[in-house]
């Protein structure tokens, strides 16, 4: 275990000094390791209070530390970075957690962040950029990597967009295929493609069954077709 750069007794006219960050630093190759040891102590404001070759030596030092933050690495032997994230989460509540790992992949990122990590990182971070990522996370902010933030929201995006597909209904993808069509002629339309009569459409709309024929003639008409079976095979086209 390597000791950082300790915290000053006092600051000018005799003001405590904040007091130092904690940190546990946890990657599964020594050289990566020790080097982020060293840029750490070298910080005036941090002090390492541990090291972790594998996930499950991250989890018992920060049981054992209570560190304000560990540095994790996600592919790691014995435990990964993010089930040793999630277990630290769950039994060192007060540990943050700041992800440094060569991975910027849509899995990695979102399975860190799920386990409850605070920050993520790409090992071409800088200096000055992990120094402020280590302060954020200790005050309890959220920080990424650019490349990180972008591929976060792309995701995100994508899985909003999925999730508001999913929840369509056959008439709202109507309306965005055939625009001339208005709301309930969609609807009309949407319950022919599904085989249902005159009748069992009135009922399901509450309408009457003169409407329905009127919805019907104006849809046939607007999407040029002569009968049921040409528009159920526009439908499906």
């Amino acid at each position: 275990m390597s000791a950082g750069g300790s915290m000053p007794g006092a600051g000018a006219g005799g003001v405590d000094a904040e007091p130092a960050i904690r940190v546990v630093v946890a990657d599964d190759q020594a050289i990566i390791r020790d080097g982020l040891v060293t840029v750490l102590s070298l910080l005036p404001y941090v002090e390492v209070v541990g090291e972790a070759a594998d996930g499950a030596q991250a989890v018992a030092a920060a049981v054992r530390e209570h560190p304000d933050v560990v540095l994790m690495d996600l592919r790691m032997p014995v435990l990964d970075g993010v089930a040793a994230t999630e277990r630290i989460v769950r039994e060192v509540p007060g540990t943050a957690i700041l992800v440094l790992t060569t991975f910027a992949d849509d899995e990695s990122i979102l399975g860190a962040l799920r386990a409850g990590a605070k920050g993520y990182l790409t090992k071409d971070a800088g200096r000055a950029e992990l120094a402020a990522a280590v302060r954020a996370v200790a005050r309890g902010q959220s920080t990424f990597a650019p490349e990180v933030g972008a591929l976060l929201v792309n995701s995100l995006t994508a899985a909003a967009g999925s999730a508001s597909a999913r929840d369509a209904s056959p008439a709202d993808a109507l309306v965005a295929r055939f625009p001339q069509l208005t709301r309930r002629e969609a609807d009309v339309l949407a319950l022919v493609a599904d085989g249902l009569s005159n009748g069992e459409i009135a009922a399901a709309l509450f309408v009457s069954v003169a409407t329905v024929k009127t919805h019907i003639n104006s849809l046939f008409a607007k999407l040029a077709v002569r009968d049921r079976a040409q528009a159920i095979a526009l439908v499906r086209s």
